[in-house]
């Protein structure tokens, strides 16, 4: 027979994260239901979460439990996760990875902005300055990073655990090397479920830092990797135009209200340098990122210029940063000098220009 504990609990499901798909028992946020009476007592582990976060998810869990028939009153308990418990739901709280020094996130609120290619070029001139690299391709339903690296499988697992992939001294996870061509079509927890796999069942060894290739948008992926690990930082990638940066504001939003340091935009297809006039076009429009970046008091990491040798590089499998061709190797450049001394490992990257 239902009884009103487990009314409680069903009706906490239907509460979702702020501006997630996922509810708050999936995501192990209900430590625990106690019905005294016709009182409800909650336990919520949220006092890790923006105070604005903490008290959305109290008012709406409140809401929601008094809907339930039985339930006159509702005390919630606010607490702090169980530190390397899982909690619940069996959801494990943001615990780092042994031998992961870093990780960085790379989002966008706007597919097609150029997110994957500022990925895959800040790995490689991290790599290339001596330090050691991952790049995670969490982009659940466009996988395009072994492509973009020239990867096309994985190598045998050793003992129970998936060997990375490696080029230019990046070692390369993504969903692409399952072979499928099939649309990923998934939902909250099984998207919850890969991240969790890329995350721990890879021997990644030691890092310096990891770096994220994140679906674009603000979804369930984004929210999934910040319950599982504590993420340094995260950038931001728009192009100039206004639409593409009214999503990069959403971006921006998304990781403060999950508590992750937004270290700055990057601005893709900034300008065209005309190759016969020398002179820059501003095809997608200017000054946008710079303002939006003023706006949030953010820093614009870097203007990334829009050129044919950056997407034939990508189609090829050779980053942009490395071609000694290509103009948009010195944007690169200073984007990965500038997140090396954020994150205060900077090392000789100024050698790779040489």
């Amino acid at each position: 027979m239902d009884t009103t504990k487990d009314a409680v609990f069903r009706a906490l499901r239907s509460v979702n994260y702020p501006g997630f798909s996922r509810d708050i028992v999936s995501f192990g946020l209900v430590h625990g239901v106690l019905m005294e009476g016709t009182t409800a007592r909650i336990g919520l582990v949220t006092a890790h979460l923006p105070l604005e976060i903490q008290q959305e998810i109290a008012e709406e869990a409140t809401r929601a439990a008094l809907m339930v028939p039985g339930v006159e009153d509702v005390l919630l308990q606010i607490g702090k996760p169980p530190q390397s418990q899982k909690v619940r739901s069996g959801v494990p709280t943001p615990e780092e990875i042994p031998g992961i020094l870093h990780v960085v996130a790379v989002a966008s609120g706007k597919g097609g902005v150029g997110k994957s290619t500022v990925a895959v070029n800040l790995a490689a001139m991290l790599a290339q300055s001596g330090l050691r690299i991952g790049l995670l391709d969490a982009d659940i339903h466009g996988p395009n990073v072994p492509r973009m690296l020239r990867l096309k499988q994985l190598p045998p697992a050793e003992n129970g655990k998936i060997q990375p992939a490696e080029a230019y001294g990046i070692k390369v996870m993504s969903l692409a090397f399952a072979g499928d061509d099939a649309p990923a079509i998934w939902r909250g927890p099984m998207i919850d479920k890969a991240i969790q796999q890329f995350l721990h069942d890879v021997a990644w060894g030691t890092l310096d830092v990891l770096v994220v290739d994140l679906p674009p948008g603000t979804g369930d992926a984004q929210l999934s990797l910040t319950q599982r690990i504590p993420v340094d930082g995260a950038i931001i990638v728009s192009t100039p135009q206004l639409v593409a940066l009214d999503d990069a504001r959403k971006g921006i939003a998304m990781f403060q209200k999950v508590g992750v340091p937004v270290l700055g935009l990057v601005e893709n297809m900034s300008y065209f340098c005309c190759p016969d006039c020398g002179s820059n076009h501003h095809i997608f429009g200017h000054g946008g990122a710079t303002a939006l970046a003023s706006e949030l008091n953010l820093p614009l990491l870097a203007e990334i210029p829009l050129e044919p040798l950056v997407r034939e590089d990508g189609d090829s499998g050779l980053p942009a940063g490395l071609d000694p061709n290509s103009n948009a190797r010195h944007a690169f450049h200073g984007l990965a000098e500038t997140i090396s001394e954020r994150l205060g490992i900077f090392r000789a990257i100024e050698e790779v220009m040489r």
